[in-house]
């Protein structure tokens, strides 16, 4: 499967949405003080694109449904590549916050392009095959990205943002690798797309996945977050040692989607594979706070990216299941909305529980958001079927 040329584009492409805040981030600190940005607010240059990610990923994938999913991978690739490289050369607050909403909206176009292409190139154990591979390169791109920003952006923030220019050769080989790939044509869903994608949307099952795909990403974004401020206070973790860590979940995860979410899922049940996931992400998130030896902390680390691991393909693969053939772009890309909306939220609505129930609290808070995923999903729902 890794040896399809098309499979390797797609990957490359959608991983290119991790690399939005991953590139920032390190220079993030360079960027204030030559710019002298007020630090309250420049945290909105890392966090931003998520939100327009959120908002534009849904509408992107509609318009692919309709128009054709190359037809807005490759017009959102080189849109990222322009603004993205553009943003390095802006002087101040507000203008890079529009060029970094801007490469947000693009990357939501990427992502659901390259999942529609992604999901409707598969079908049932080998989609979830695919969406592993998919899920295991986003982590691995998640970890080298920032490294790379870091080692790029030494010598001068601005030329980190240079790497945004990926998106530029990337749009030629889409455009040439993925030429074949059968096109959708608009008046084939010009009566019935709106209706049939309202009636997938609105299915109970629906909207508990996506609920599960947004809560996923609290739970994550909580250890993220603040992993690295409670092993500082406790242990007095460096930078080193917090990068070590959260490596240490990316790696779990990037092993277990590309490798065990396939077995998993045919042994066991996509539902039971999934609550399995949260539930090994609400264990782990709730022994953080009873660890003080590094080693515990970092088997924990990987058990957390494990059970990530498995969730996310699946919720994917879920949600594949239960769009027809000529709206997973739409399908998938609500998914990739609510996900980066939980991003997003996530210190909004963990953040203020700091001083109510200090650091600790915040890794039970997160526990019991992923527990609650993992019985969401067992609710009652009636039946439905995806027809295409």
């Amino acid at each position: 499967m890794l040896g399809n040329p098309r499979l390797l584009v797609l990957l490359a492409a959608g991983s290119l949405t991790t690399m939005a805040g991953g590139v920032v981030a390190p220079v993030l600190p360079e960027i204030i003080q030559q710019l002298r940005l007020d630090p309250a607010w420049a945290g909105l240059l890392v966090s931003i694109h998520c939100l327009t990610i959120a908002l534009f990923s849904p509408l992107l994938g509609i318009l692919a449904d309709r128009v054709g999913r190359l037809r807005v991978l490759v017009p959102s690739l080189l849109c990222y590549g322009i603004v993205g490289t553009a943003a390095g050369l802006m002087d101040s607050l507000m203008p890079l916050l529009v060029m970094r909403g801007l490469l947000g909206a693009a990357s939501g176009g990427i992502a659901a392009a390259s999942l529609g292409l992604l999901g409707g190139m598969y079908d049932a154990e080998a989609r979830s095959q695919a969406l592993g591979y998919a899920t295991s390169t986003l982590t691995i791109t998640g970890i080298l990205f920032p490294l790379l920003g870091g080692w790029v952006g030494a010598t001068h923030w601005q030329y980190a943002f240079c790497l945004y220019g990926l998106g530029l050769p990337l749009a030629g080989l889409a455009a040439s690798i993925l030429k074949e790939e059968r096109q959708i044509k608009a008046k084939r869903l010009a009566r019935d797309s709106g209706n049939k994608l309202v009636t997938v949307l609105s299915n109970r099952h629906t909207l508990r996945l996506l609920l599960a795909l947004s809560m996923s990403s609290i739970a994550t974004t909580a250890v993220i977050i603040y992993a690295p401020l409670y092993l500082k206070q406790t242990i007095g973790a460096g930078t080193a040692i917090n990068g070590i860590v959260l490596a240490s979940r990316a790696i779990g995860a990037a092993v277990v989607s590309a490798f065990a979410v396939k077995w998993l899922s045919k042994n066991l049940g996509n539902t039971q594979t999934i609550a399995l996931g949260f539930g090994l992400m609400a264990l782990t998130l709730s022994t953080i706070p009873v660890l003080h030896q590094l080693s515990w902390i970092l088997a924990t680390a990987v058990f957390f990216g494990c059970g990530f691991g498995v969730v996310v393909p699946s919720l994917y693969n879920a949600l594949a299941s239960l769009a027809p053939s000529d709206l997973k772009s739409s399908v998938l890309a609500a998914g990739t909305g609510t996900g980066f909306l939980g991003q997003f939220l996530a210190p909004v609505f963990l953040g203020p529980l700091i001083p109510l129930i200090g650091l600790e609290g915040t890794f039970y808070a997160a526990a019991i958001v992923a527990l609650s995923a993992a019985l969401l999903l067992f609710m009652p729902t009636p039946s439905y079927q995806a027809r295409s």
